[in-house]
């Protein structure tokens, strides 16, 4: 039998299971629609007993058909043979057939365990392992290693080089590929390491650190339910541009418990991509803002009253701006939430009142202490001064109040050069009237900081001033069981802060590798880093050092980006070689445009999959009008921090020496962009 023959008679094989698996899939999904319509009409009933039992079987119901509905796409994927002739198929659910024998084990379960880790230096009892590639139902191809030749029968077919490579050829879609049929042995360390503490995942460009991530995000799901089945699951990354990337893969293999949010979307009720100048993005991450924002805390509201003057029984009382600047400093200086002390503040203003009038006495004027603080505590003057001096507070307002560079300068004295207060005052003066858009990403870890130190305004009213915004609902900064960071290497030092609020008993994962920070002061984050998961008492690290993404040419034109600023044992190695040498030019600066057009069709013409043009931050607008009647879906056009995580089967890097100037962390911006190819890359230089 020839090799075609014989690929095809296995893949027959497969198939029949296939279509068992399916079937018995679509009797389990009737099974649950019948258990939720059954949960309806327990509820009419409505005892409290018929009730309970109504929203116990609506929930498991609802949960099955979440799991069972999940997207199919590659559902049956792998195949064990064992020495002891046992058949164990593998896929993204675990299936039983009516008699409650295996038609599909688990990828997360034990007894699947052997499909990722087992190898021909230890089988762990594995004959053969069968990667299947289906298109929905219908099984494409099979691809198999054969673990331990000495006991396989004579009849045993072996089809094909190995699922990992195979795969690696494949061009990138829409969204990233969940990889549990390709997971190899020191991913899958990493997956399955215990859920407690802290665990680090470390490793260059195409090692697969976002899709271990995410499988272990699935995979302690599974395992600890119980834990995280309620408060959940958190998976932060950097841009709108990669959570989009990666939305599919959890929810892919039944996973839906996740929220997965861009830095600039982790704050509740703001959501913005837009990015600060470098320098300003800089600034605003610096630790030293904590120190600012406290003391811009502790100055008076631009609009408060500076002195306080009332009439009581004749005499007149008034309290000038020094004594009110006195009291102030009093308030703050006994520390807590600002937006708790306005009984305190009340209270002071009126025993500075009965100190003056006390000294005032005299004559007819014999002031009672109770009766003043009564009669004057219920003024409407008292009240309307007390909320104009000392008002509820709402952190995006106190942000806004820094735009006025005289008051930030007062804030910031000492902390931040003239230099640096003229950048963040022009930053927050060009916003407008609305809140939302028009924040930048590196403002949202500002204002998270802010809500911490104000404390919870007062119930706002039906029509609040146009300054008082605040998120929608209160965040629980305890609300997730286990939370997952990546690009953590980019996060700055007040990031740290704003996502250690969020886990502050969760477990964590924590993926990035040193040689792509876009952060120029690692050890001020690393200091913010250690202080956000203080709590945590264990840390374990995996180290990924193969790069299953770019060919060997392209990750060392990359390479040769940082070569002399890194270790060499920070750059993992690459194992796919194409023949193909990455496409270098130097084009006149008036030729770029039409250069950049060239090159894109060039690589729509040569790639199956997806093309990514990626220039500077600065460029990026320019570049897509350049590119705007380039009809193809496949096309994308990023900036140097939009590419971050990405992967594309072909690139154009536009403009590489003003990508690697244009950020802080100089030729590791321009290692990342050159590092998101698969196939082909294309590199346009201005001459």
């Amino acid at each position: 039998m020839s090799e075609a023959s014989e690929k095809q008679a296995e893949i027959a094989v497969e198939q029949e299971h296939v279509d068992r698996v399916y079937a018995r899939l679509d009797e389990l999904r009737s099974e649950a629609q019948a258990m939720r319509d059954k949960s309806y009409e327990y509820g009419r009933e409505a005892t409290p007993e018929a009730l309970n039992e109504r929203d116990v079987m609506l929930h498991h119901a609802i949960r099955t058909l979440q799991a069972l509905n999940a997207e199919s796409e590659g559902l049956v994927f792998g195949r064990l043979d064992t020495g002891n002739g046992d058949v164990v198929h593998i896929g993204r659910l675990g299936i039983r057939d009516q008699r409650f024998d295996n038609l599909l084990v688990d990828w997360r379960a034990p007894l699947a365990a052997a499909f990722y880790q087992a190898t021909p230096e230890h089988p762990q009892d594995v004959i053969r392992r069968r990667v299947i590639r289906c298109s929905r139902e219908t099984v494409v191809d099979v691809s198999d290693d054969l673990l331990d030749p000495d006991r396989a029968s004579s009849d045993m077919r072996v089809i094909g080089d190995g699922a990992l490579m195979a795969a690696l050829t494949r061009s990138r879609g829409e969204t990233m590929r969940n990889i549990v049929a390709t997971i190899q042995k020191e991913q899958d360390e990493a997956i399955r390491a215990p859920e407690s503490g802290v665990t680090e995942i470390t490793g260059g460009p195409g090692t697969g650190k976002t899709a271990v991530a995410l499988h272990r995000a699935a995979y302690l799901l599974y395992r600890e339910q119980r834990k995280l089945g309620g408060p959940g699951v958190l998976v932060i990354g950097p841009s709108p541009v990669f959570m989009s990337y990666i939305s599919r893969v959890l929810p892919s293999m039944g996973e839906h418990n996740v929220e997965l949010r861009a830095l600039g979307e982790v704050l509740d009720g703001i959501s913005t991509a837009r990015i600060d100048d470098p320098r300003t993005a800089e600034i605003k991450g610096s630790s030293r803002m904590v120190k600012v924002l406290r003391r811009a805390l502790r100055l008076p509201p631009p609009e408060a009253p500076e002195s306080l003057q009332l009439f009581y029984r004749g005499t007149v009382l008034k309290l000038e701006a020094d004594e009110l600047k006195r009291i102030r400093r009093t308030l703050h200086n006994k520390g807590g939430q600002p937006n708790k002390f306005r009984m305190k503040a009340a209270d002071a203003l009126l025993e500075a009142l009965w100190q003056q009038a006390k000294s005032l006495a005299g004559g007819d004027f014999q002031p009672d202490r109770d009766q003043l603080i009564t009669e004057i505590g219920e003024r409407i003057e008292f009240h309307r001064f007390l909320v104009a001096w000392w008002p509820a507070l709402y952190p995006m307002q106190v942000l806004r109040w820094l735009s006025d560079p005289e008051r930030l300068a007062r804030a910031a004295r000492r902390l931040l050069a003239a230099e640096e207060v003229d950048l963040l005052a022009k930053s927050w003066a060009s916003l407008g009237d609305s809140a939302g858009a028009e924040w930048t990403v590196a403002d949202i870890a500002l204002i998270d900081e802010l809500r911490t130190m104000i404390g919870p305004p007062p119930k706002r009213p039906a029509r609040p001033e146009p300054d008082a915004e605040q998120p929608r609902r209160a965040v629980n900064y305890d609300e997730y069981a286990h939370v997952v960071i990546d690009e953590a290497q980019d996060l700055s030092p007040m990031q740290w802060r704003m996502v250690g609020r969020r886990g502050r008993h969760a477990s964590w994962t924590i993926v990035g590798d040193p040689v792509q920070s876009s952060w120029p002061d690692p050890a001020e984050a690393a200091t913010a880093r250690e202080q956000a998961l203080s709590a945590q008492r264990t840390h374990r690290t995996f180290t990924l050092r193969t790069n299953y993404r770019n060919s060997a040419e392209i990750f060392e034109h990359a390479c040769d980006a940082v070569r002399d600023l890194v270790d060499p044992d920070d750059l993992p190695t690459a194992v796919r070689t194409t023949g193909v040498e990455p496409d270098v030019r130097e084009v006149a600066a008036d030729d770029l445009a039409a250069a950049a057009r060239e090159a894109a069709l060039d690589l729509l013409e040569r790639a199956e999959g997806t093309i990514g043009v990626i220039t500077t931050m600065s460029r990026r607008d320019e570049v897509r009008a350049w590119l705007s009647d380039v009809d193809d879906s496949r096309l994308r056009v990023v900036g140097s921090l939009d590419s971050k995580g990405m992967e594309y089967d072909a690139v154009a890097v536009v403009d590489p020496d003003g990508l690697a100037t244009e950020s802080t962390t100089g030729r590791r911006a321009l290692y990342v962009a050159l590092s998101r190819a698969t196939q082909f890359l294309t590199v346009l230089k201005p001459a």
